[in-house]
């Protein structure tokens, strides 16, 4: 079975949130379906998607995989974002970023032991 996921995130301003969201993925959106959604390819078959949804804006929360979240989120402090909160787990650490409207995003992965 192939592995994919289209993973949506609804956010209340979509200027805003699209803004934000460049600087935690350090891109930009890989395509604009329409005026309310921004798609951002993470790997073959992975992408996230910021979508305007005032309604249920506030409630997602996600987790990006990476081979060394120290260096991913050293490049995202760099662009001006620090996480809220980190939560280790043995070897497997989790840096918690949450956008205007609250919406989680952690990045994590296996970290080195010192």
């Amino acid at each position: 079975m192939a592995v994919g996921i289209f993973a949506g995130i609804a956010v209340s301003d979509f200027a805003r949130a699209l803004e934000w969201y460049r600087r935690l993925l350090g891109t930009e959106p890989a395509f604009f379906p329409n005026d309310v959604e921004a798609v951002w390819q993470l790997a073959e078959d992975r992408y996230v998607y910021i979508i305007r949804d005032p309604e249920r804006a506030g409630g997602a929360v996600g987790m990006i995989w990476v081979d060394d979240p120290v260096a991913e989120v050293a490049r995202i402090a760099a662009r001006g974002l620090e996480p809220v909160d980190v939560e280790k787990h043995g070897e497997v650490w989790k840096y918690v970023f949450h956008d205007a409207d609250g919406n989680e995003t952690g990045i994590g992965g296996p970290v080195a032991s010192s």
